[in-house]
């Protein structure tokens, strides 16, 4: 599994950039399918990581900080496009 990570991370980061792609070009309907598949991608190595902190601290340290900007970035977007 450990020497998978990177190719299912790239996987997933792969299929948000498509996703947004699509949402862009043909709308947010037919966008969300493949980001909905891009984090759960993203998903199974962040929790491995998880499990396996100290062997990953520093990653997991940096991924919660980008997890907790992008949260504050959508937050602030529902915020200011009603």
């Amino acid at each position: 599994m450990k020497k998978y990570l990177k190719e299912i991370e790239l996987a997933g980061m792969l299929l948000l950039a498509i996703g947004v792609v699509i949402a862009l070009i043909w709308g947010y309907g037919y966008g969300a399918w493949p980001c909905g598949v891009g984090l759960l991608l993203l998903l199974i190595p962040f929790l491995y990581k998880a499990f396996h902190w100290k062997e990953y601290e520093q990653e997991n340290k940096r991924y919660i900080v980008i997890i907790l900007v992008c949260i504050l970035i959508l937050f602030l977007q529902m915020m200011f496009m009603k």
